[in-house]
């Protein structure tokens, strides 16, 4: 499979983003999905996951309030909402897709990973 991630770019503090990941060469509809985000010089820390059908999500308290994780299985794509950003979610954001049905916080669960989108956000 061939995650892309878009949507990222530079926002101001408060403000909101929309991360896309499609899919390619497998359908999103047979795994569960994932954001994780690494900053520079931090190690790759895990945002939010979804189930393959959508109905369960799981977020990083970091985010929780904050961020919204989606799925569309009919256009193969997920999304991750970012509302009321602040500087320390700058990172690059990357999407994960796992061969299971159930969500899961573990970079070492997800086997597909997209190269990333940069979101900074500026105080």
């Amino acid at each position: 499979a061939q995650l892309v991630e878009s949507g990222g770019g530079l926002v101001q503090a408060g403000g909101s983003l929309r991360l896309s990941c499609a899919a390619s060469g497998r359908t999103l509809g047979s795994s569960a999905m994932g954001w994780f985000r690494q900053a520079p010089e931090k190690e790759r820390t895990f945002v939010a996951s979804i189930s393959r059908s959508g109905s369960i999500t799981i977020y990083a308290d970091s985010v929780k309030g904050r961020f919204t994780i989606s799925r569309d299985n009919a256009k193969n794509t997920i999304y991750l909402q970012m509302n009321d950003l602040k500087p320390e979610d700058t990172a690059v954001y990357y999407c994960a897709l796992r061969r299971a049905l159930t969500v899961n916080d573990q970079p070492r669960e997800y086997e597909y990973w997209g190269q990333g989108t940069q979101v900074t956000v500026s105080s």
